[in-house]
């Protein structure tokens, strides 16, 4: 896979310690988005390897679905970038209310 270059760092070292290149993305052609692939894609981002521009226009996403990676991404990690958890983590919390 090549990425062309562009402005920005040549790696970025991540929270966890693990360093992530431009090698280390999905290629430009991916079609089916598993949650390893999104997560990849949002620490880029994140990590200020690729701006939230360059990765929509890479990866012909819309901003709306990139923020919904990052905001899931962050709410509850690799898991809720799954798409079989998405509805779980989607559900809008119900509290329960006494009826005094």
């Amino acid at each position: 896979m090549h990425i062309k270059r562009g402005k920005g760092p040549l790696f970025v070292t991540l929270p966890d310690g693990r360093r992530l290149d431009r090698g280390d993305l999905p290629p430009r052609d991916t079609k089916r988005w598993v949650a390893r692939r999104k997560l990849r894609v949002v620490e880029a981002v994140e990590g200020g390897l690729i701006s939230a521009e360059e990765a929509c226009e890479i990866w012909a996403l819309s901003k709306e679905e990139l923020d919904s990676w990052r905001r899931h991404a962050r709410k509850h990690g690799a898991k809720g970038l799954q798409t079989t958890h998405l509805q779980l983590y989607r559900q809008p919390k119900v509290e329960s209310r006494d009826k005094s």
